[in-house]
C-alpha cells in the first residue's frame, strides 16, 4: 500500500521538476544570443592562446615533457580547461539567476502557488543547470577534437565536466537561497572560484604546489573534476581511480542538493 501511494507522488514530483526545467528553457530561448560568445568563442580563444600560444613556450623549456607526463602542454591543459569551464559556467548559473527568482522577480514564490513544491524546484533547477553544462561542455569538447587535443571516443569527458559543474552548482544554489542581495557573490568568485581555477591542477600539476596546498587541493571538487576529465581524455585512468573521482563529485552534489532543499524551503517560507 505504501509503495502504491509513493508511486503517484514520485511521478507527480518528476512532472513538477520537468515544469521547472521547461520554464528555464523558455527563459533561455529568449536570451540564448547573449551566451553565444562564452559558449562558442571562449573555448577557441582559450585553446589557441593558452594551448598553442603559451604552450609553444612551455614545450620549449627544458624538462617540459617530463613535467606534463610526456605530452604537450596543450594536451595537458585542454581537459583541465574543460572541467574548469564546467565549474565556471555552473557558478554563474547558480548565483544571479537564482537570486533573481528569489528576490527580484519572485518566480519561485509563484511556482509554489501551483502543484510545484520546493523539492521539485531544486531538482528542476539542477536539471536545467546540467543541461546548460552539457551544451557548453559539448561545444568545448568539440573544439578540442578539432584542435586534435582529444579523440571523439573520449566524449565521456563531457560528463566529467558536467559533474564538476554540478558539484559547485548544488552548494552554491543552497548558499544563494540564504542571501538577501547579490553582495556575497563577489566573494565566491574572488576567493573560491578563481583560486580553484588556478591552483587545482588545471594549468600545472598540483605536485608543484607546496605540500599543504597539495593536500588542500585534493579536497576540492575542481581537482577531482580536472583529474577525471584528464584521465578520460588521455586514457590513463584505471576503473578504481575514475570511480573514486566520480564518487567524490557525487558526494558534493548530494550534500549540496540536500542543503539546497533546506535553504530553499526556508527562503520560500519566509
Amino acid at each position: 500500500m505504501a509503495a502504491t501511494t509513493a508511486s503517484p507522488r514520485l511521478a507527480a514530483g518528476r512532472l513538477s521538476a520537468l515544469r521547472v526545467v521547461e520554464y528555464c528553457a523558455m527563459v533561455y530561448r529568449r536570451n540564448w544570443r547573449g551566451t553565444l560568445f562564452s559558449t562558442f568563442l571562449t573555448p577557441v580563444l582559450f585553446l589557441t592562446a593558452m594551448g598553442s600560444g603559451l604552450g609553444s613556450f612551455v614545450n620549449a623549456g627544458s624538462g617540459a615533457q617530463a613535467a606534463f607526463g610526456g605530452i604537450s602542454y596543450a594536451a595537458f591543459l585542454a581537459p583541465g580547461l574543460l572541467a574548469a569551464t564546467g565549474m565556471q559556467t555552473a557558478s554563474f548559473e547558480s548565483t544571479y539567476q537564482i537570486m533573481a527568482r528569489f528576490r527580484w522577480n519572485r518566480v519561485y514564490h509563484a511556482m509554489l502557488a501551483t502543484p510545484v513544491d520546493t523539492t521539485s524546484i531544486v531538482v528542476g533547477q539542477l536539471a536545467w543547470i546540467a543541461i546548460r553544462l552539457t551544451i557548453v561542455c559539448s561545444v568545448f569538447f568539440g573544439v578540442m577534437v578539432v584542435f586534435g587535443l582529444a579523440s571523439p571516443l573520449a566524449f565521456f569527458a563531457i560528463g566529467a565536466s558536467v559533474l564538476t559543474g554540478l558539484a559547485f552548482a548544488a552548494p552554491i544554489i543552497a548558499y544563494t537561497a540564504t542571501q538577501r542581495n547579490d553582495s556575497g557573490f563577489s566573494g565566491i568568485f574572488r576567493f573560491i572560484i578563481t583560486p580553484l581555477y588556478l591552483f587545482s591542477g588545471t594549468f600545472f600539476p598540483i605536485t608543484q604546489l607546496p605540500g599543504f596546498l597539495q593536500q588542500l587541493a585534493l579536497l576540492t571538487p575542481t581537482y577531482h573534476g580536472v583529474a577525471l576529465a584528464r584521465e578520460i581524455v588521455l586514457g590513463r585512468g584505471d576503473a578504481l581511480s575514475l570511480a573514486f573521482h566520480v564518487c567524490v563529485l557525487g558526494a558534493f552534489i548530494l550534500v549540496g542538493a540536500l542543503a539546497a532543499r533546506v535553504t530553499f524551503r526556508r527562503a520560500l517560507r519566509d
